[in-house]
């Protein structure tokens, strides 16, 4: 069936907002017409979506997020996680191996493959664990889990503290063309810790979780991956520290690549304002010193695409408080309109920059075929209404989660409508 999406201010090549018309086919983008071009004759049964001059984007693409199934259900489920993310703008979405069992098996990555199908919502790209259990011990069967659809191998949720046991997996990924991606994490450095090191810690009296236990491991494994050539991505990047080491690295030709989170954009251990452990993730919130860094880094390429690292919990863990509380924050929801509020609308940032950074450099590093507007490519579509202005509710969200630190900020830039595949999954 033919669709049209008609006067959507769409970013052209030049990078300037234009007003075109989007035909889409069998889940394909067919055309893309000036908004001055006739539209093509429609049998009865086209579908015309009139986008009234709001902004049409590729479909967001997060490359790392928790969807806590299998194990974790009462924090979060495929369906709930999928539904959140069309929500918010995002059609493909990588989720995390730290589930119970962890997603260490041919059987789980299947699992988790047929029940995002089930879902039918964005699509969901399973990684597969580094080793066994996440426990540092023993490789997984890295040629079964890729066989059975897992496109990376890593251990996020805790750093691989053994560097032969990082040598050996990254050997093994490279020989199968697979990346490899690292929570960056000396153990050693944060046991019993729960913010970053400094000003905030010290008043409360918490254990810091210092900087250098992120860079230490960003540090050693850019050496490995120097080392056996294999595509190395650093998870949620946040201190300067590490950004000075991936930059490096990349200028001497190292196959590295990084994210950053919003949160980590947005928000200095400066901001925390009591021990609300809504305010508790991990990396933990840095110094304003370690924001600017990450923002220069994204600026400049060092850093290559944002994510959400979107983690659910439930209202009851949470409550714990700062000390006992889980780590992690939602962040499908309030991604794109904290971003463009904060960046976009303030001049810092073009709203093509932001946009590029949720979608064609995720799809770019990752190999992705999506995260483009043109002829042959998927439907993946975000509607954006940027005058929307709303505050954050999250009584309001589709996740199961509730943890944020953004309760009643107003934001502009909401997402109003998403397609899969041609196929409306949210309105």
């Amino acid at each position: 069936m033919l669709q049209i999406i008609k006067n959507a201010k769409v970013i052209n090549e030049e990078g300037q907002l234009q007003l075109q018309h989007i035909v889409i086919e069998n889940g394909q983008i067919q055309a893309m017409m000036n908004g001055d071009q006739e539209l093509p004759q429609q049998g009865e049964q086209a579908e015309i979506v009139d986008a009234a001059g709001r902004l049409v984007a590729p479909g967001f693409i997060d490359m790392h997020v928790h969807l806590r199934e299998p194990g974790f259900e009462h924090k979060e489920t495929i369906e709930s996680g999928s539904r959140s993310a069309v929500k918010g703008g995002f059609t493909t979405i990588a989720c995390m191996p730290n589930t119970k069992p962890v997603t260490d098996t041919a059987e789980t990555v299947s699992l988790i493959l047929e029940k995002a199908k089930q879902a039918g919502l964005a699509k969901v790209l399973p990684y597969a664990a580094i080793t066994v259990n996440e426990l540092g011990r023993e490789l997984t069967d890295f040629e079964a889990l890729k066989e059975a659809g897992a496109i990376g191998f890593t251990d996020d949720g805790v750093g691989v503290q053994n560097a032969q046991m990082m040598k050996n997996a990254m050997k093994k990924a490279v020989s199968l063309g697979m990346p490899v991606i690292a929570h960056c994490e000396d153990d050693s450095l944060v046991k019993g810790a729960c913010v970053t090191e400094g000003a905030f810690a010290e008043r409360h009296g918490l254990k810091g979780i210092p900087n250098e236990s992120e860079a230490i491991h960003v540090g050693r494994d850019i050496l490995l991956a120097e080392a056996t050539g294999v595509h190395y991505h650093v998870c949620h990047v946040s201190t300067e520290q590490s950004v000075r080491l991936i930059r490096q690295a990349k200028a001497i030709g190292i196959k590295v690549t990084a994210e950053v989170c919003p949160h980590h954009l947005v928000l200095s251990d400066e901001d925390i304002p009591g021990l609300d452990a809504n305010w508790k993730m991990n990396p933990p919130l840095r110094s304003p010193r370690d924001v600017q860094a990450c923002i220069e880094g994204l600026l400049d390429g060092t850093i290559d695409m944002i994510v959400t690292d979107h983690a659910p919990h439930s209202e009851e863990e949470k409550a714990k408080g700062m000390e006992l509380a889980p780590f992690g924050i939602v962040g499908f929801e309030t991604a794109f309109p904290l971003l463009y509020t904060k960046f976009v609308e303030t001049g810092q940032w073009t709203l093509e920059f932001l946009i590029q950074r949720m979608t064609s450099d995720p799809a770019r590093v990752f190999g992705l075929n999506s995260g483009v507007l043109k002829p042959g490519a998927p439907a993946d579509i975000t509607m954006i209404d940027l005058d929307l202005e709303q505050a954050v509710d999250p009584a309001a969200f589709a996740t199961k989660g509730r943890n944020t630190p953004f309760t009643g900020w107003k934001l502009k830039g909401w997402p109003v409508m998403t397609w899969v595949d041609g196929e409306l999954k949210y309105s």
